[in-house]
């Protein structure tokens, strides 16, 4: 504590010999005549934690292991940070040139970030799609005369097999293979359920918006009942009740995940698309179809649906990374996709025991860390598209 308190008095002091100087030199231009010593102090902790950050990576690339080892996860996600930025920033600059001119218009005006996250979505997507090419071995397939295991990383002192750079999990499968497959399940029952919870949601909100009345009265307040109960832990004790009727209806228990998750997540979608329709079905437009005696499926879906996409797009956005979070929390607690699916929530819980050889073996603890890194990371891309999405669509300028 006393260090502590030492360093933050000597970063208030190099904040305010920050600020004299910049004053001094400047002939107290607007800039630093105006700046707070609060603003000060920020610009010193930032370069402070700039040369925090310079010397930890160096440390993690010491020659000494016992003192890389305890920098390792911090160089990889440094340089890793540096790959992914040069990747989008190239990627960028290529959708400039090549494409159609409504392309390269849009990745004009697209921020770097956004092009990181699109780059990483089409990424997730193929790997989702050629899983099946790209994966060594099959998703449940246990190789035969290769022991269980396997420590990863492929040195050999430590139990590994540079022909299994990942190792083998418990049971002799391929962990490679199951966090290449896991792209194909985790994303794909995602896609599908936030499909499912967008039509049945955008539908009812729609139906409710445009008839009003009791209809309306009555889907909200079941929505209600619905959106006050914990979604997680709804999900949770649904699913506990899926678990034991579907071995006795014979139907796989993943498909209950789905109907589950999309139903409460339908929720949400709901009180969007019935708001949005409200402010929409009140314009002349939708008046004079209804004089021209257009049906209530015309109305929705070619006046009113056509005027919502931005917002329900970027609610799309929203609603996937939930949906994709909720299915990885239900496998780590064992009640969402089940076995031999692989899937990147089960991997993170199966594979946990890696962790416990992180302080001397680094790379042995990655397989749990790189199937929790494949779900942050999509959610991350996912989230910075919407942004940008958001951003557009609002009509704000930079």
């Amino acid at each position: 504590m006393i260090w502590f308190a030492a360093a933050l008095l000597g970063f208030a002091a190099l904040a305010w010999g920050f600020r004299f100087a910049g004053q001094a030199a400047t002939g107290r231009a607007p800039y630093f005549r105006d700046m707070t010593f609060g603003v000060a102090y920020g610009y010193i902790l930032a370069v402070a934690a700039l040369v925090w950050l310079v010397w930890a990576y160096m440390q993690g690339r010491s020659p000494d292991p016992a003192v890389a080892n305890k920098f390792f996860f911090l160089r990889i996600a440094v340089e890793g940070f540096i790959i992914f930025a040069i990747a989008a920033w190239l990627f960028r600059a290529l959708g400039r040139s090549i494409g159609t001119p409504q392309t390269k218009r849009l990745f004009r005006s697209m921020p770097l970030t956004a092009a990181f996250g699109i780059m990483m979505i089409l990424i997730y997507v193929f790997v989702a799609v050629f899983a099946s090419f790209l994966a060594p071995y099959g998703q449940a397939e246990i190789i035969r005369g290769v022991p269980a295991n396997i420590m990863p990383g492929g040195d050999i002192a430590l139990g590994g097999n540079p022909d299994f750079p990942l190792g083998t999990d418990q049971i002799g499968r391929d962990i490679l293979s199951r966090l290449i497959y896991g792209a194909q399940n985790t994303v794909g029952i995602a896609f599908v359920t936030t499909v499912i919870a967008f039509l049945l949601g955008g539908s009812m909100g729609f139906l409710a918006a445009t008839l009003g009345g009791w209809l309306d009265q009555l889907l909200s307040r079941i929505v209600d009942v619905l959106m006050a109960i914990p979604s997680l832990i709804f999900a949770l004790l649904l699913m506990t009740i899926a678990s034991v009727w579907a071995p006795r209806l014979g139907i796989p228990q993943t498909y209950f995940m789905i109907l589950i998750i999309a139903v409460i997540d339908s929720t949400r979608v709901y009180r969007l698309a019935r708001a949005v329709g409200q402010n929409i079905v009140v314009m002349d437009y939708i008046e004079a179809a209804k004089l021209r005696g257009e049906g209530m499926g015309y109305l929705m879906f070619r006046e009113i649906l056509p005027n919502a996409t931005a917002p329900l797009l970027a609610e799309f956005g929203l609603r996937f990374c939930f949906v994709f979070l909720t299915i990885a929390s239900l496998s780590f607690l064992g009640v969402g996709i089940q076995p031999p699916l692989a899937d990147w929530g089960t991997m993170v819980r199966d594979l946990g025991g890696f962790v416990n050889f992180a302080q001397f073996a680094p790379m042995v603890a990655t397989p749990p860390l790189l199937a929790a890194g494949a779900i942050a990371l999509l959610a991350v891309a996912v989230n910075f598209v919407v942004d940008w999405m958001l951003h557009k669509s609002s009509g704000l300028k930079d």
